[in-house]
Formats: structure tokens, sequence, C-alpha cells
């Protein structure tokens, strides 16, 4: 009885100490833990609000795409909170490239359109590919290459959620062509031939 009683009033002592909330201090530097907190003198209301996902992206560039980021560099009050979101906007034929968020899970629900989304595993690189219409949700688990195509003739929208203020990402054609790694290494690492490293590369605005 007395260990039970010792044990809840340490609970109660460490709970009553846990702060409500780490508003991001952003002019610090940022870990993998996430940012240092901001004094709560200087927190308002805006600091957990985000307006953005309502306004459309541009998607006049190379993938007909857009992401529109509530990561905490842009949301501030999810720093801690194990979340974020953003909002894709894809026009007919835009594209998601393959690419990989290493820091979180990715829910995504379609707001407007039809999106074939997909992912491939790790352990037998399974590939798992659905066309999604309006309502729909796909998960994501964390790390996996995934993708999102706009399979419909109009503009698609969706609203993603992370299960990380700062999800990370990389996009795999980026990654391989869009920076100095030598054509010869690209060649003999992917298989491709020096025509399709090079096209890519300028593609992508790569050199070496």
């Amino acid at each position: 009885m007395l260990l039970f009683v010792c044990l809840f009033a340490l609970l109660s002592s460490s709970s009553s100490h846990a702060a409500d909330f780490c508003v991001a201090k952003l002019k610090g530097a940022g870990n993998p833990a996430g940012y240092a907190c901001r004094m709560p003198s200087k927190v308002t209301v805006d600091d957990f609000v985000f307006t953005g996902l309502g306004v459309a992206g541009n998607t006049t560039n190379i993938i007909s795409a857009a992401v529109t980021p509530a990561f905490v560099q842009q949301f501030p009050g999810v720093n801690g909170l194990g979340l974020s979101m953003a909002r894709l906007d894809l026009a007919p034929a835009g594209v998601i490239p393959m690419h990989t968020h290493p820091g979180a899970s990715e829910a995504l629900f379609v707001v407007q359109g039809m999106i074939t989304a997909g992912f491939i595993s790790s352990s037998a690189n399974t590939v798992y590919v659905k066309t999604l219409k309006k309502g729909d949700v796909m998960v994501f688990p964390r790390g996996l290459l995934h993708f999102q195509i706009n399979d419909g003739g109009i503009n698609a929208v969706a609203v993603v959620s992370f299960s990380d203020p700062d999800p990370g990402l990389q996009i795999t054609d980026f990654a391989f062509f869009a920076n100095n790694l030598s054509s010869e290494l690209l060649e003999k690492s992917t298989f491709l031939d020096d025509a399709q490293v090079k096209k890519l590369k300028k593609v992508l605005g790569g050199t070496g």
C-alpha cells in the first residue's frame, strides 16, 4: 500500500510539472528532438493556427504539382506534438515523384479529384497501389518510397497529415540527378546509360 501511495505521488508530481506545449523557437537550430521552446509569455493564439492550407499551390512547374507544408518551420505550434500537415495540389497528370519521409508516417485524404498513390515495402519490394477518389484515405508507413499521381481530368487536392512536426523529405529523382554526383558513378549504380543520366541531370539541374 505504501509503495502504491509513493508511486501515485511521484506520478502526480511529474505530471504537474509537464509543459502544456512547446511552441518552437525557430531562431535557434533544430535537432532530431525538435526546436527549443519559446517562453510562454511570448506565445500567442496565432502560434496554434495555420491558414495556408486553404490556398491552392502553384502547379506551374516540372511536376505540375505543389505542396503547401504546415510543418514546424511554418507552424511552430506543432513543435513537440508529434504531428504536422500539408496540402497537395496536382494539375491533371501532375505527380508527386517517388520520395520518402525519413521521420514520419503519412495519411492522405483526397478532397477533390482522383489520385493514384502507392508505396513499396522495404522487406520484399512489394508494391501497394490504389486509385483514390474524393473522401478516400491512404496511409504510407514511415520511411518507405511512395508517390501520388493525378489520374483524373481535373485538378486534384489532398490534405496529408504526418506523425512528426518535421517529417523530412527526400525525392528520389532529385537525390540522384539534381546534384554533382558524377555521371559515371550514377551509370554504375543505377544501370542507366550515359545518355539517360545526362538527360535527367539536364532536366533536374544536376552537374558532373
